[in-house]
């Protein structure tokens, strides 16, 4: 990539949640002028969740950033591996290998407190209200709310499901550990983070620092920026 060009943005949500988890990391880019998008999927399947990345990145211009959050990781780690990607970040994300599921590589460490209370109706995964602490304890109780509302529930099958390709092996990355997570083992992402030799950052955090430190996530993806 040309040092004269900005590379384009694109986020990648993990399950319970939608796009509008990066509202307050997105408009800081747009300000400047990086062409920045918010990829949307049903959480039905990864090869399914990975195809449909892949049409966002038919709508920008520039050789792409992917940031992905939570089971974003396992998206962008399929969806990585197209020639437009040259840098991968991870927030607090999963990210299988070859041989991994997300379900087989969170099985590999102890279950989070999230997972104790999920509900399961209708074949998808619900976050019960009381369950938003586990979730994104350190946001108001108001801002916890708005993530219950605007959490979309994951198939039960999604995380036994698998795209092929795993990006983190030749682009560089970038990763978020966050060290107060309840719902993916901090453990379980520093061993993620040291495995694709990412560039590694810790933060005393819930699960969502793009929610509640959104400056230190924007200053993360900066550095990636930097570094592509």
């Amino acid at each position: 990539m040309s040092s004269g060009t900005k590379p384009s943005l694109v986020f990648c949500h993990g399950i319970l949640a939608d796009g509008s988890c990066f509202n307050k990391v997105m408009p800081a880019f747009q300000a400047e002028g990086y062409e920045v998008i918010s990829a949307q999927y049903p959480l039905d399947d990864n090869v399914e969740d990975v195809a449909a990345t892949r049409y966002y990145l038919n709508q920008v211009s520039s050789p792409a950033i992917l940031i992905g959050h939570s089971y974003g990781g396992a998206v962008i780690t399929g969806a990585g591996i197209d020639d437009r990607v040259v840098g991968l970040v991870y927030i607090s994300a999963v990210a299988p290998d070859a041989d991994e599921t997300t379900a087989s590589l969170i099985a590999k460490f102890p279950e989070t407190a999230l997972f104790r209370h999920v509900k399961v109706a209708d074949g998808r995964v619900w976050m019960p209200h009381d369950a938003t602490a586990d979730f994104c304890g350190d946001l108001t109780e108001a801002e916890q709310q708005i993530v219950w509302a605007t959490a979309a529930p994951p198939s039960t099958e999604l995380f036994g499901t698998k795209a092929a390709g795993v990006a983190w092996q030749t682009k560089p990355s970038w990763y978020i550990v966050a060290n107060n997570d309840n719902a993916v083992n901090p453990e379980l992402e520093r061993f993620c983070a040291k495995r694709m030799n990412a560039t590694t950052y810790d933060i005393d955090s819930s699960h969502v620092p793009m929610l509640s430190h959104p400056d230190f996530v924007i200053n993360v993806i900066r550095d990636a920026i930097r570094g592509v």
